[in-house]
């Protein structure tokens, strides 16, 4: 799950960050002040999960009755549903490794196993609902959010998203599959160019907040992933505060992710349930192995990595796209 704790201490690891124009490692960072808004809607994020939770496992248990054991069992036993959590263990390993990359790494894979990006989006977006809404909790509680940004993030990051979630359900999925592969392709080339282009300190006020915000919904909801990379990269990589960085634009993540997914249930016909509750179980057990892969691999090593997959697959899915 996306809950980090940032570091902004001078050490040899911050450094090797600072080179790969990472965000800094984790560790415990406090800070009492925390605007009351911020809190608020913090208790509305937690509010909103029990409730999601609630409905969703009375709905599961008023459809299938007595055989709610047996249905359980079946998914268990399903392999749609390992593949999915295999995708959501490696995907949340990446993020908690990197601090992005979730979104477009799983919507990857799906699209290499012959998903449509419209139900690959839905279901990674869905799945992120719960992971964002837990990080967005903990990074208030640590006073990682600033308000001003965080309130510049939220409206032109929904929007953006909802105009995605039209384009991608709205054309045909194999129309769409060559220009989802070819921008995961140009992300995953990012990667690679972020893991070697050392950033520069940064001490004004973030400009074009909301036209990033726009763009990083947009691509988010129709590539599948790309809020971290586009809007997290972009602010923290031109030298912004990390901390309140991550922290703000992950929190608005939640309600972002919380409209995609609403627009994605109303709009797709498919039900990707036993994909999401796949990628959703992986991911809970990938977070302590998740940092203990960023202890272990260089940040730069890890990136460039992560940068060659994602650009292989992209390119195998473009030749089977186009072939």
């Amino acid at each position: 799950m996306k809950i980090r704790d940032p570091d902004l201490t001078a050490n040899a690891i911050n450094q090797e960050h600072l080179d790969a124009g990472l965000p800094p490692v984790e560790t415990l960072v406090t800070e009492e002040l925390r605007h009351p808004q911020l809190v608020w809607a913090a208790w509305a994020t937690g509010i909103i999960l029990v409730a999601l939770v609630v409905y969703l496992t009375s709905e599961f248990v008023v459809i299938n009755g007595v055989n709610t054991g047996a249905v359980l069992a079946d998914v268990f036993s399903n392999h749609d549903f390992w593949a999915a959590a295999g995708v959501g263990f490696v995907a949340q390993m990446i993020d908690g490794a990197l601090g992005m990359a979730y979104g477009i790494s799983a919507t990857t894979f799906l699209l290499s196993t012959g998903a449509t990006p419209a139900v690959a989006s839905a279901s990674v977006h869905i799945a992120e609902v719960f992971t964002t809404g837990l990080s967005g909790i903990s990074h208030v509680k640590l006073g990682n959010v600033n308000r001003d940004l965080f309130l510049r993030l939220l409206v032109p990051g929904i929007v953006g998203a909802c105009l995605g979630v039209a384009v991608v359900t709205q054309v045909d999925g194999k129309a769409m599959k060559p220009f989802i592969s070819g921008y995961l392709l140009l992300m995953g080339i990012y990667i690679l160019w972020r893991a070697y282009h050392r950033r520069k300190p940064n001490h004004e006020k973030p400009r074009h907040v909301a036209k990033l915000a726009l763009f990083g919904g947009f691509v988010d909801a129709a590539g599948g992933g790309g809020w971290g990379p586009v809007v997290t990269t972009s602010l923290v990589g031109s030298g912004h505060d990390p901390r309140t960085t991550i922290g703000s634009v992950n929190f608005a993540e939640f309600f972002l992710t919380l409209s995609t997914a609403a627009s994605f249930s109303a709009l797709i016909s498919a039900s990707p349930w036993i994909t999401v509750g796949g990628l959703v179980f992986g991911g809970l057990f990938a977070a302590p192995f998740a940092a203990v892969l960023c202890s272990r691999i260089p940040a730069r090593t890890l990136m460039t990595i992560v940068g060659l997959v994602i650009s292989f697959i992209s390119v195998y899915n473009l030749h089977r796209a186009l072939a």
